[in-house]
């Protein structure tokens, strides 16, 4: 039976979310919390669906918000759990005709069909890239006749990120307050290339101490300026600042599949593969 997820069935999810993280391949967009309370609390937000087996839940899925329309959390699934498609379905119908995505592990094909199976699509995968912050480091210094900073104006950050023609045109959209409170985050760090007073790269750090790791979670320069070692450049200072809190010792980085020249960035910087994730979209309905 599918229904809305209750607060009995919190220790029921939690089981299915530590099943997914004991293997890689399992990997599904869900809910960061690992503990009962904290769960609860995220899951009032969302809309939560449960499918009931003989002995609880088996499976779980739930929508949220996300950019133009709703993301899916899960689906999560006891192994050969009967009615997963159907649970995918109505998860969809709360979309209501927006676009619907869905991440999963690119090697989670049991996911992958059933996502198919309810009419969403592959749009593209990311692959992630780590290495050891020692790898990287040594070569942590700016070419000569540059300098490196850790803040821009939001209008030459807006610029410098527009001409990057990153597909994460989410960014162009914020305002002032919204810029300096994501630079303000004690987690977030901006490190910024500069030959003279122009800025010709940067590169955004998130740290994850608990984890060991800080994450690039965007690089760009300026394409007038490619092909000068910038981009190697950045990410070795980008380590030199993870560097500096000693509970980090890796870095990682992200590149989709359409991204060649950031893909052979890393793989120069001796940086390599450890994990793929799929994007999946539904589109939304025109008449909606």
């Amino acid at each position: 039976m599918i229904r809305p997820m209750q607060a009995t069935d919190v220790s029921d999810v939690l089981a299915l979310l530590n099943w997914m993280d004991d293997a890689p391949e399992r990997e599904v967009f869900a809910p960061d919390a690992r503990d009962a309370r904290e769960l609860q609390l995220e899951c009032e937000d969302n809309t939560c669906f449960v499918l009931d087996g003989e002995e609880g839940v088996v499976a779980y899925c739930a929508v949220s918000p996300f950019r133009d329309g709703v993301v899916l959390e899960g689906p999560l699934a006891e192994p050969g759990a009967l009615g997963l498609g159907a649970l995918l379905s109505r998860a969809v119908e709360e979309a209501e005709g927006l676009p619907v995505y869905a991440f999963c592990a690119r090697d989670n094909l049991a996911v992958r069909d059933a996502l198919e199976q309810a009419g969403l699509s592959p749009l593209h995968t990311t692959d992630f890239y780590s290495a050891p912050l020692s790898t990287l480091t040594p070569a942590a210094r700016a070419p000569d006749g540059h300098s490196v900073g850790r803040h821009l104006p939001l209008e030459a950050y807006r610029a410098l990120y527009r001409d990057a023609e990153d597909a994460w045109a989410g960014r162009l959209d914020w305002g002032p307050e919204q810029y300096e409170a994501h630079f303000a985050r004690d987690d977030v760090r901006l490190i910024v290339l500069r030959r003279g007073e122009q800025p010709v790269g940067f590169a955004e750090l998130e740290l994850h101490p608990d984890d060991a790791r800080a994450d690039v979670t965007y690089l760009a320069v300026h394409p007038a300026e490619r092909g000068q070692g910038y981009g190697r450049a950045l990410l070795a200072l980008a380590a030199a600042e993870a560097e500096t809190h000693p509970e980090v010792r890796t870095l990682r980085v992200r590149a989709h599949d359409h991204m060649r020249p950031a893909r052979a960035l890393y793989a120069r910087a001796g940086l390599t593969h450890c994990r793929s994730v799929m994007t999946y979209l539904k589109e939304g309905d025109e008449e909606a």
